[in-house]
Order: C-alpha cells, then structure tokens, then sequence
C-alpha cells in the first residue's frame, strides 16, 4: 500500500456514528488506488479469469459503462448532479451538452482531478465537485434538473439506497429526473465480476430486481424507463 497521504480513504464529514463511514471509506481507498494507478494485489486464480484480464487491459470498463444519456441526455441550461461522478466531466461531452456540471465523490483523488481541470476546459458549465457520500448530499434542496449515479450502487445494501433515494428526491427540482444503474444479478457477468470487485478490495452486493423495484417504489419513484447493458441496467425515475 502507498504511504502518500493523498491515497488514504476518504472519511465522511458527518457524525462519527455514521453507520456507512467504513465502507464509504473502503470504496473510496479501492478507487483511489484505481486513479492513482497503484497496483492490485489478486490471487493467481483471479488473475486467470477472463474478467480480470478485460479489466486490467482497459477492455471492461468500455464493456460495462452505463450510457445514462441514451436514456435521459442533458439539455441545455439544466443544472446536472453526477453522484459518484470521477472523472467524467473529463470523458463525457457536458460541453456538446451545454449543461451545468455539478459532482459529488467519495474519491479525494477524483474530487481534486475534476476541481483542477474541469473550469480550465468550461470555466461556466463546471461547477466544481464536492467531497461526500452520496447519502449525505452538500447541495440545497431542489437545485437539479437531473441527478445521475453510475457505477456504485452494487457496493452498497439495499437499506443505504432507501439513504440515497430520500437525499435526490430532495436535491432534485419537481419534476426532475434520477437516473442510476443497478448490478443485474442475471447477466453472465456478474458472478464473476462480484468476485473480481471483492478482490480488488469492494465487496459487491447481488440484489434481485425485484427487491431493487421494491426500494423505489416505497421511496415514491416511479420508473419511466430501463435499459439493460452487459452487466449494469440504467433506471430513469421521477419522484
């Protein structure tokens, strides 16, 4: 493990008796040695999956993206929060889209990343990322046209998205949009990836479907659309 400060675990700002701080912690210490192109300790037999070889190559990562603007792309002058966003002002075209940029991470190394570069590439549509979890949302309530979370929610219980679902319906404006994606359970993938990601140090949770409609619905969102990918569907609510 390195011993730059820069690499160590984000921990949470709110309450010390914070439930979820060790994992927000955890997840955040395996993306920063994932930004930080540090080097994963895996067993051989890991190593010898045909996932961890996609992955280590860069090949996953095109294969599992989930494409949230194929199902709710941003227009002009709405105000975007990116839960969880890394780097993605830095790969996604918010400057074609001529949306307001706003972020939130768990990862310092992502936060500092976007925060350094992102007004350099649009001084006007970026505007900033902060540092937190996405159960605790530093943003005034009804403030967002749209808020996206991709790419995470299969490391956290079912009972920390009840958390999450409660803060976007707050941040969002009436009538805005949630889009996020969910680890389906039943694609190929997915066994083998949870194993690959428990290795690389963030334990993933299969949930079923229906459990994960079960948790909308009694948070008042209603779906309007879904898109299944290789390994993650994208979900498009209104609460």
């Amino acid at each position: 493990m390195s011993k730059n400060p820069s690499s160590k675990p984000y921990t949470t700002n709110t309450n010390q008796s914070d439930k979820w701080q060790e994992r927000v912690a955890q997840i955040a210490y395996r993306f920063n040695q994932q930004y930080q192109n540090q080097k994963f300790e895996v067993p051989e037999e890991v190593q010898a999956m045909p996932i961890f070889r996609e992955w280590n190559t860069g090949i996953l990562s095109d294969r599992i993206v989930s494409p949230f603007w194929e199902i709710a792309q941003p227009q002009k002058n709405q105000h975007c929060l990116d839960i969880g966003c890394g780097v993605s002002f830095l790969i996604y075209p918010w400057r074609d889209w001529q949306a307001f940029f706003y972020g939130q991470e768990i990862s310092n190394i992502a936060r500092d990343t976007l925060n350094s570069r992102g007004s350099q590439l649009n001084s006007k549509l970026f505007k900033g990322v902060e540092l937190g979890a996405a159960h605790h949302l530093n943003y005034p309530s009804e403030q967002f046209d749209l808020v996206i979370a991709t790419g995470f929610s299969c490391y956290f219980p079912l009972e920390y998205w009840n958390a999450v679902l409660l803060e976007v319906k707050r941040v969002l404006k009436p009538g805005g949009q949630f889009v996020f994606d969910i680890l389906n359970s039943q694609q190929p993938l997915a066994e083998d990836w949870a194993v690959l990601e428990t290795y690389l140090g963030a334990e993933v949770f299969l949930e079923s479907t229906t459990d994960w409609e079960k948790t909308i619905k009694a948070a008042g969102a209603k779906v309007m659309k879904r898109q299944l990918g290789q390994l993650f569907e994208l979900y498009k609510v209104k609460f």
